[in-house]
């Protein structure tokens, strides 16, 4: 209530007296914000053009708030055009000091009364600083320029995003990449609402969509719809208008549901369809070789000879991904079952191994190794004897060669 019956006061009525009290705030050393604060008020009370609400309220007039009679038509314009030149003469230079949202209020209304393009220039380069800061619905600035052609300011826009874009590279990247993927969120919803006007040419549509830097979109869904939208408002345009557009997105940067859309779209050309399907296969094979699929590494050389698979729905896609997973589960568990298994073996065969020798080393063989030994041994010693081997001494051999001589079979003399 007091601020409000500060603002109201009748010292404030004079534009000079309010400078000079601006001025002495500043002198204070008052923070910035604050001071930006107290001119947005005072610029909405005496302004109505200004106030956040003034569309909603259908407009208004200087002259009702002043409490005077009727002004004619030009004095009412000359005195808002200097009340807005004054407006921005008074802004304080820090940036981010006041709202994006006020100055593109206040940019609509310099334009409106066509105020000296240096206040306009200033301006624009204020709002360029935090455009990322910046509402679609101040953003919708109408052209107020018969040269124009359209409904909407899409130059000033362009301007803007241009002055953007340049401050951030002169700035080597000193804003967020937050800041730059915001700008480019605005920019598509700013092309789907400026598609619909049946007097937006393709050269504006496509100057505002390629300003920014291809990084600056994650996905190109917006982009997508507004490229669609176009289309939709302009059923006449030629193949090469529409072969145009389409190069503006990237088919690798659409989600799911709008490639599916894009499949089912009859006003794109079918290249560009056959090139969002063929990406959205590629994406499907990366995403389940990434998941662990077991159907086994195919060959570069044949990979690119395979026929491309229809496009799998989100249902079926997720079924497959339980599958995956199941499997994985399953072999992992195969596996630790293999892994403790041959672990026990190994203790088992170490202990038999360790005990053993262990027992031989001190020279008490336990009885039931010995007989174990002595049984293989003349096990080992009948099957060499059997198959013709033994112990090599002298008397085996000589015992085996007396043996093996057979003797001379002894023949009968005939009688005759």
């Amino acid at each position: 209530m007091a601020a409000d019956s500060w603002f109201n006061d009748a010292c404030i009525l004079d534009m000079d007296y309010f400078v000079k009290t601006v001025a002495a705030i500043k002198a204070k050393g008052v923070r910035p914000d604050l001071v930006g604060s107290i001119i947005s008020h005072y610029a909405s009370k005496w302004l109505p053009e200004l106030a956040e609400d003034f569309l909603e309220k259908g407009g208004g007039d200087l002259s009702e708030f002043e409490g005077g009679p009727p002004e004619s038509a030009m004095a009412s314009w000359m005195k808002k055009r200097f009340f807005a030149e004054t407006l921005v003469g008074i802004l304080p230079t820090e940036q981010d000091s006041v709202a994006c949202d006020f100055l593109l209020r206040l940019l609509r209304a310099a334009n409106m009364v066509g105020v000296e393009p240096s206040y306009r220039l200033e301006l624009e380069k204020r709002v360029s600083w935090q455009l990322e800061r910046a509402s679609l619905k101040e953003l919708m600035i109408p052209s107020f320029s018969h040269a124009c052609g359209t409904l909407l300011d899409i130059e000033l826009v362009l301007r803007l995003v241009k002055s953007f874009v340049s401050l951030e590279v002169e700035g080597g990247g000193s804003k967020s990449g937050a800041a730059l993927v915001k700008v480019a969120k605005l920019v598509d919803c700013y092309l789907a609402e400026a598609a619909v006007d049946s007097n937006l040419s393709i050269g504006k549509f496509v100057a505002l969509a390629s300003v920014l830097p291809g990084h600056a979109r994650s996905s190109d869904d917006g982009l997508y719809r507004a490229i669609d939208t176009y289309l939709k408002a302009h059923p006449n345009v030629s193949k090469q208008g529409r072969k145009t557009l389409c190069e503006l997105m990237d088919s690798r940067k659409l989600s799911p549901e709008a490639s599916l859309h894009v499949a089912q779209n009859e006003r794109l050309p079918v290249r560009v369809v056959i090139q969002v399907l063929f990406s959205e296969q590629a994406k499907l094979n990366r995403h389940l070789d990434w998941s662990g699929s077991f159907s086994g590494a195919r060959s570069p050389k044949l990979a690119g000879l395979e026929t491309p698979a229809r496009c799998l729905s989100k249902r079926e896609e997720s079924v497959q991904q339980a599958e995956i997973w199941k499997l994985r589960e399953e072999v992992a568990r195969l596996q630790s079952q293999c892994g403790g298994m041959q672990a026990q073996i190994e203790r088992m065969l170490e202990k038999k191994s360790k005990g053993f020798f262990r027992w031989k080393k001190i020279g008490l063989v336990p009885s039931s190794v010995k007989n174990t030994v002595g049984v293989v041994e003349r096990v080992d010693e009948a099957e060499r004897v059997e198959a013709g081997f033994g112990t090599f001494t002298p008397v085996n051999m000589k015992t085996r060669l007396v043996r093996g001589r057979t003797p001379p079979k002894k023949w009968r003399k005939s009688t005759s």
